[in-house]
């Protein structure tokens, strides 16, 4: 069979996101080279072994692989099929760069719960309108790499806050419609972003995204009984588009926008 390079990139609109970067190849080998940002990558199918400071790893089942900026790596297939992966490059906003030492020290972990995060956020980060959603599991899968990296900076994490869980609600409340990204509403309601979704989400029982989600569903819900069609509706109740009103509203109702109005 012929040599497969399939790619695709973009760069979404998540602060601290430089790219999105899915491939997948066969035969290609990287060469020698360094990032300026840092390298999240997980790989879906086959494996990768590549060298960082003169060292040789690789990508088993459920490792992350956690590349640091500036630090020069290569790339090849581990495999005779090749490797299908995704990569997610972060700038400093995300991972300082007190970090670099621990990564290149030890850039693959083993972490079925970290790497089931990464795949989720990766599915977000494909859906424009979900920006709430992938800065917020983000927020938490950099704050979790920390502690692997750093784990004496991860104890003490704080006790629940619901009086600040109430105040991101009323926030969400407020601009239902609009929405708001974290690191705002972190500075409306004076917290760090990873404290104020752990927060919500330990006082309600479901994370802010979802709460949002479940509001504006439940807000077109109303809509689509008075008559008014999908696509208004979609852009009355704060969704990108028609399709990011269908599928979230598929998910919430188990039927489309369409066929509820209709019943």
């Amino acid at each position: 069979m012929a040599p497969q390079r399939e790619i695709s990139a973009w760069r979404p609109g998540v602060p601290g996101v430089v790219e999105v970067f899915h491939a997948h190849y066969t035969e290609y080998a990287y060469p020698m080279h360094v990032h300026e940002a840092w390298t999240l990558l997980i790989v879906d199918d086959g494996a990768v072994r590549y060298d960082l400071d003169r060292h040789e790893h690789g990508t088993p089942h459920d490792t992350v692989s956690l590349l640091p900026p500036h630090i020069p790596h290569n790339g090849a297939p581990a495999t005779a099929d090749g490797f299908r992966k995704r990569v997610l490059y972060l700038d400093s906003s995300r991972l300082g760069e007190d970090l670099i030492g621990p990564a290149v020290d030890g850039p693959d972990l083993v972490d079925p719960v970290l790497r089931r995060r990464v795949g989720q956020l990766h599915t977000a980060l494909a859906h424009p309108g979900d920006e709430l959603e992938a800065d917020s599991r983000l927020t938490l899968i950099a704050e979790r790499l920390r502690g692997r990296l750093r784990p004496s900076a991860a104890a003490g994490l704080p006790l629940p806050d619901r009086p600040l869980a109430h105040r991101l609600r009323e926030l969400l409340d407020a601009r239902l419609v609009e929405g708001v990204a974290l690191d705002e509403a972190a500075r409306l309601v004076h917290a760090h972003p990873a404290h104020l979704v752990r927060a919500f989400s330990g006082a309600f029982g479901i994370a802010p995204h979802q709460y949002l989600m479940s509001r504006r569903v439940d807000r077109a819900r109303r809509l689509l009984l008075d008559g008014r069609p999908p696509g208004e509706v979609a852009a009355a109740t704060g969704f990108y588009d028609q399709s990011h009103l269908t599928r979230h509203f598929r998910r919430l109702v188990g039927v489309t926008p369409g066929r509820y109005a209709r019943s």
